[in-house]
Order: C-alpha cells, then sequence, then structure tokens
C-alpha cells in the first residue's frame, strides 16, 4: 500500500478517463450559485512532472496524455479536459500533469471546500508544498491551521481517505462530490472501497460519488462493477470503462479502468457517447481496445 506513487502511472490512459469525468462533474455542480465540497480519498502528490525520474521511467503518459495534446479533432469534454493540462504547461510543452487535486483547485471557487485525504508520506509532503496548505493530523493536538487563500478552502489530512467520510459527510454545504480513488495495489482496497461507500451513502445519500477502478486480472476487480451496481440500489447510476488493450498473456499490468458514478448529471450519457469512441480510436493499443458504457437516469 505505501510503497504506489501515481508519479509512475500520472497523465496515462486511466488518468484520461478518470480526469475527463471529474472535470464534467465537477462543471456540472458548479452550475448551481450554491458552495459545495469536493472530496478525494486517496489525493496523491496533487501534481507530477512528466520530465521526472518517475514519469519517465515509466513512461505511462504516452499512452495518454501525450496522444490527445495537440489533437485538434477533440470532442467537447476532451476539449475540456486538455484545456486544463494546457493551463498548467502555458509554454505548449507537455511537461507537467495535474492530479484530481489541482484540478479541483482551479476550477472550485471561493466558497467552495476541498478535502485531500492522503496516507503516504513522502505523497503528502509533495501534496502540501503543491497545494500552499500544511496537512494536519486528525486528533493530534498542536495542529497548524491550513493557510487561507483565494479560491477554494482546501483542507489536507494526513489521514485514511476512507475513514475519513465517516467524518466528512454529510457537508454543511449538503452538495459535494466524493471521488473514490485508491491504488488498489492491496486487494483488500476493493472491500474498503465498497463499506466506505455504503457509510457514505448512508450519511449523504444525495451526494455525488465517483468510484475510479483498474482493469487487471484479479478477481476482485472484474466483481467490482456488480458489487457498486447492488449498492447503488434505487440511486441514479453510471458505469463506464475504457479498455485499450487485450490483457496480457502473463496476467500483469493495467488494460483498462472504470469509472461508476453515483448520482451521476442527467447529461453525462450523451457527453459520453461522444467522447469514449474517439478514446477507443486514440488511446487503443491493439483490437481489444473498447468502451463500455450503461446508466440508469430518472
Amino acid at each position: 500500500m505505501f510503497s504506489y506513487r501515481h508519479a509512475f502511472h500520472a497523465g496515462n490512459h486511466a488518468d484520461v478517463l478518470k480526469h475527463t469525468i471529474l472535470l464534467a462533474l465537477l462543471d456540472y455542480l458548479l452550475q448551481k450559485d450554491k458552495p459545495l465540497l469536493a472530496l478525494d480519498t486517496h489525493a496523491g502528490a496533487g501534481r507530477y512532472a512528466l520530465e521526472g525520474h518517475f514519469a519517465q521511467q515509466s513512461g505511462e503518459y504516452e499512452t495518454g496524455i501525450a496522444h490527445l495534446w495537440t489533437r485538434r479533432d477533440l470532442p467537447p469534454l476532451l476539449e475540456r479536459y486538455v484545456m486544463a493540462i494546457q493551463a498548467l504547461n502555458p509554454n505548449g510543452e507537455l511537461r507537467h500533469y495535474p492530479g484530481s487535486p489541482t484540478l479541483m483547485r482551479e476550477v472550485l471557487r471561493t466558497g467552495d471546500v476541498i478535502r485531500l485525504h492522503e496516507l503516504h508520506s513522502s505523497e503528502i509532503t509533495i501534496l502540501e508544498k503543491n497545494m500552499g496548505v500544511r496537512a494536519s493530523i486528525p486528533g493530534q493536538k498542536g495542529n497548524r491551521p491550513p493557510r487561507q487563500q483565494q479560491g477554494p478552502r482546501v483542507i489536507i489530512e494526513y489521514s485514511d481517505g476512507f475513514a475519513a467520510l465517516k467524518a466528512a459527510l454529510p457537508p454543511p454545504q449538503r452538495r459535494g462530490l466524493v471521488l473514490i480513488d485508491p491504488s488498489y495495489e492491496n486487494k483488500q482496497d476493493y472491500q474498503t472501497t465498497l463499506t466506505a461507500l455504503k457509510e457514505g451513502l448512508a450519511r449523504f445519500p444525495i451526494g455525488m460519488y465517483a468510484i475510479w477502478y483498474p482493469q487487471v486480472q484479479r478477481s476482485e476487480s472484474k466483481r467490482l462493477p456488480e458489487q457498486l451496481l447492488k449498492l447503488a440500489g434505487g440511486l441514479n447510476w453510471l458505469h463506464a470503462t475504457l479498455t485499450v488493450r487485450e490483457p496480457s498473456a502473463d496476467g500483469l499490468g493495467l488494460y483498462g479502468s472504470g469509472m461508476f458514478i453515483l448520482n451521476p448529471p442527467w447529461t453525462l450519457p450523451e457527453q459520453l457517447q461522444q467522447t469514449l469512441p474517439y478514446l477507443v480510436k486514440t488511446l487503443g493499443q491493439d483490437k481489444g481496445a473498447e468502451f463500455s458504457l450503461q446508466y440508469h437516469i430518472q
């Protein structure tokens, strides 16, 4: 669990799917002039140098954002996503990639609140620097209050994001988005995701929840969408996947990813019907490339 560093994977095809949908969800929520909470259970470092050691060692961004960076035929959701990445790279060179915390901060307004949770000691140190806010440790005396800044209020906690849902929900704003995106390196994360989501829904059933998961050759990964669907009950939901290649013969590696949204915007299915085929065409690596989109929205 504590060996995972997202810098190896920043900007890959899974990030493209996750962050494209994240921005679509935030943009929808921002249509109302009422404050909201955005919570990331596994915030990571918040921003990544694509010229850095980790990104260069893996080269995974070449499977994702690099394919979209100079395209001029992007559908609307992807154009929005690439513009957000361009804001971090004003000279036109793809050198930096924003994690979910940075995207949240750039999009949200004064009066909104961002809660970021991270347990990796190295990641949270970088996250503090990137967000300009000092982290607190829940229950520890002498915590320094976060520095206030223009734009949304940012709260960073050196804590388990799964457990944090109990304390953070329901938010005072009564509006919000919860992003649940662990690494799933520990197979227990699959069950913990379900437990945390169930507890979150019990406290904040009207919230919007976005659960990211990897497509890997592990039974827990293959069962998770069905388990999430059962947990949704009578709520509206949407499930989108992007598979970029066939599973490898050795059973290793990430060959795609999925996003499961509870209480999604009614506009999202049509947006993704334009977006997902383009991603298959652009990011697909072999004949196994495909997408899926299922939803129930009343």
